[in-house]
């Protein structure tokens, strides 16, 4: 049995900062080795982080990354349990370098960089969901974190010139386009992207309003027809007023105008919109 000095205690304690009885027993677990003693407290950790888990974890923040040439984009919502540690300038760097890697490989392991977070801020953090878009053909990623972080944005709009996504006249588009998403939360680009079920429900919810239920069934459709129109002006991207030009003019139309200035035709590809606590049990 090798012998356990005081020295050797403070020297794992002082790499690994935990406390001096945990030091003490992983050495004498590890027969004075410092390397497995290291090995033994970091797997504490990893029993402490999984009983943390069982804790809820609904605050958090929206993190993103643009890779170099605005090809590849992503934005992740990380969870932690309370607004305190979600506005710690820790937990949001590990939340950026968590967007940076997943941006990179959407396929990488993170649990270990989640445990160790975990260990170190003291709360039970988990990965939500992340979205990732690659650019198909010409055009850009961009995103949008809304101030507190809470609300985050990831769109791809694409050009028929490549030379088209170069100029300042397109970019500007794109970022006014991810505030657009932020503030007017559209959950589709356009009518041909909301899901049948979702328009049926619309019109069977207002032909079962009292102010339609007695409509003749001729003059009932027509009425429905206008409300499903306006639901899609609320819904779909295009569709809706341009908050920058206080909706004087809709998605579509500025877009058009854009595309006439630079001339090549520009659309919006996709979007996410994130926004903290939707995925919360």
């Amino acid at each position: 049995m090798a012998e356990i000095t005081a020295a050797l205690v403070g020297k794992l304690r002082e790499m690994t900062g935990a406390g001096l009885l945990d030091c003490k027993k992983a050495l004498v677990e590890s027969n004075g080795d410092i390397d497995a003693a290291v090995d033994n407290l970091r797997k504490k950790g990893t029993a402490t982080a999984a009983k943390k888990s069982s804790r809820d974890a609904n605050e958090g923040v929206i993190a993103q990354h643009i890779a170099p040439g605005a090809k590849v984009g992503l934005i992740v919502e990380v969870n932690c349990e309370t607004d305190f540690v979600a506005r710690n300038e820790s937990f949001k760097a590990f939340c950026d370098e968590l967007a940076k890697k997943l941006a990179n490989d959407p396929a990488i392991d993170l649990e270990a960089d989640r445990v160790a977070a975990v260990t170190k801020i003291g709360e039970n953090i988990k990965v939500a969901r992340f979205h990732r878009i690659e650019v198909s053909g010409n055009g850009m990623v961009a995103a949008y974190i809304h101030t507190g972080a809470k609300v985050g944005v990831l769109v791809e709009v694409g050009a028929g010139k490549e030379e088209t996504v170069q100029k300042e006249e397109f970019k500007q588009l794109v970022r006014d386009i991810t505030l657009q998403i932020a503030a007017a939360n559209p959950i589709a680009v356009s009518r041909e992207n909301v899901p049948a079920e979702v328009v049926a429900k619309e019109r069977e919810i207002a032909a079962q309003s009292d102010r339609l239920k007695d409509k003749p069934a001729q003059a009932l459709e027509k009425i429905l027809d206008g409300v499903v129109d306006k639901f899609f002006q609320t819904v779909c991207l295009v569709d809706q007023g341009f908050v920058k030009k206080n909706s004087e003019i809709t998605v579509k139309e500025h877009v058009a105008n854009v595309s006439k200035q630079l001339g090549d035709e520009i659309v919006i590809r996709r979007f996410v919109r994130f926004q903290v606590g939707e995925t919360a049990a």
